[in-house]
């Protein structure tokens, strides 16, 4: 169907463009498309009805916002997409309460299955904000995210059923196996995908076996299309819980439906839980997510940073990853920290504040440096071998590293000039000259400037 161009439309999209970050504006708005304007309804086309839901639920306000903006009060936004079979609307109004069962129950609906009947539309238990456009990527995660998008770009494809995702806490299990759910569920709103905690999976059990009814339990979850099951490890012990998940396992495998878990630990680590299962869950794809390291540490909080409208200061970006280095979690507590306290006291963010909130929050990274690390990681970084800084070649690159030791050895360490030089057969004046020309060299060399910033960054690390 061929639709008609709409100045009016193509400034809406302006406005938003400039009103939201560019890579929601394109996975968002750009596949939206002006179909009518009649008697003050606006009608767009967008690919589904799942995907209009998500749109009033994220931009509401900035939609609202437009579109009186530049239609005026009193205009209402209808959304145009693919009929699903069975469902006789078309169409979906941003100020519906009540959605399309399609994509939320009908009243009274939930993914609980101890009801007499339970119905086809199930509330997938997805949280809107865990996608893959809001998911930051660096090493420590790119590996698990790249399979986890090739599932939900082509959830025919099994060669990673099921699919294990493990690492400690707070490194974004939750949002990457959520986020695969949610893209599934863009592409094909009819698709039955359940997310559910372990926790819950065993309450929903417990409650099941009480009333007597384990039949409509397991018949409910074997009628799942992609079932996601977070912190695994928490069936851990539950003998009686692991025996049903098995033969909902199975049974799900056996049809080619798609099977997500996380946990906290490796499935060769999970001692109580049944050989059989643990064979399954190997049996498929195991993606380790590591501790954010310094790049996604710092990209998690430009983000949201950006998503709060505030603007950091570099030393404060840079104190804040430097210091929360286990969690992502971590991370977004203390913006939200940085915020209140921000708001509360009517100042700017700045260094002293996020010292101020970070002693209060989290444990600083106080790792004690000493000289025989500080030795190592110079060496590593300058692609030396250690021995190399200790003797007497005055090689360039050798020379550099070696002064480079010096001078970190003072700033990060209690030893004073006569003991660094001990350390190294020189002078301690050799050590004040070498500390003096880095100092002097600093301001005026990028280079510089960068190797001591990664090598510092290195030494947290270590």
């Amino acid at each position: 169907m061929q639709y008609q161009n709409s100045p009016q439309w193509d400034k809406c999209l302006e406005i938003i463009r400039d009103t939201i970050p560019m890579e929601q504006f394109r996975h968002w708005f750009s596949p939206l498309t002006f179909v009518s304007l009649n008697d003050n309804v606006l009608t767009i086309s967008c690919p589904s009805e799942f995907f209009a839901e998500q749109l009033d639920d994220r931009y509401v306000g900035v939609l609202k916002y437009t579109l009186e903006r530049v239609f005026g009060k009193g205009i209402r936004l209808t959304y145009e997409f693919p009929i699903v079979a069975g469902d006789p609307s078309s169409n979906v109004n941003m100020d519906s309460a009540h959605p399309s069962p399609a994509v939320k129950p009908a009243p009274g609906a939930s993914a609980n299955p101890f009801q007499e009947k339970y119905v086809e539309e199930i509330n997938s238990q997805l949280n809107p904000e865990y996608t893959f456009e809001n998911y930051c990527i660096s090493e420590s995660n790119k590996v698990a995210q790249s399979i986890g998008e090739a599932i939900a770009n082509d959830p025919k494809l099994k060669t990673f059923n099921p699919l294990f995702i493990f690492g400690p806490c707070g490194v974004g299990k939750t949002h990457l196996i959520q986020a695969i759910g949610i893209r599934i569920k863009e592409r094909d709103p009819r698709t039955r995908v359940l997310y559910i905690t372990s926790r819950l999976f065993q309450d929903q059990f417990t409650s099941a076996t009480l009333r007597g009814k384990i039949n409509e339990f397991v018949k409910f979850y074997q009628s799942i299309d992609t079932l996601i099951i977070d912190d695994i490890q928490e069936l851990i012990g539950k003998e009686a819980t692991q025996r049903s998940f098995f033969h909902i396992f199975n049974h799900l495998k056996q049809n080619n439906k798609q099977l997500i878990m996380s946990s906290d630990c490796a499935p060769a680590d999970m001692e109580g839980m049944e050989e059989r299962l643990l064979s399954r869950f190997k049996s498929g794809m195991t993606a380790r997510l590591e501790k954010p390291d310094y790049a996604l540490r710092k990209e998690v909080l430009l983000q949201k940073a950006r998503r709060d409208g505030v603007k950091l200061p570099d030393d404060v970006v840079e104190f804040i990853v430097t210091n929360v280095t286990q969690s992502i979690r971590e991370i977004e507590g203390v913006m939200v920290s940085l915020l209140a306290y921000a708001t509360g006291l009517n100042c700017e963010i700045d260094i002293n504040l996020a010292r101020r909130v970070l002693a209060n929050s989290v444990k600083l990274n106080q790792r004690k440096t000493n000289f025989e690390s500080i030795a190592k990681v110079v060496s590593d970084y300058y692609n030396i071998e250690p021995a190399q800084i200790f003797d007497k070649s005055r090689k360039r690159e050798v020379s550099d590293a070696r002064q480079m030791v010096m001078y970190l050895a003072k700033k990060h360490t209690k030893m004073p000039f006569k003991a660094i030089g001990a350390r190294l057969q020189r002078s301690h004046a050799t050590v004040l000259y070498a500390c003096k020309l880095i100092d002097e060299r600093l301001p005026i060399e990028k280079k510089l400037q960068e190797d001591l910033s990664q090598i510092e960054r290195d030494l947290m690390a270590e």
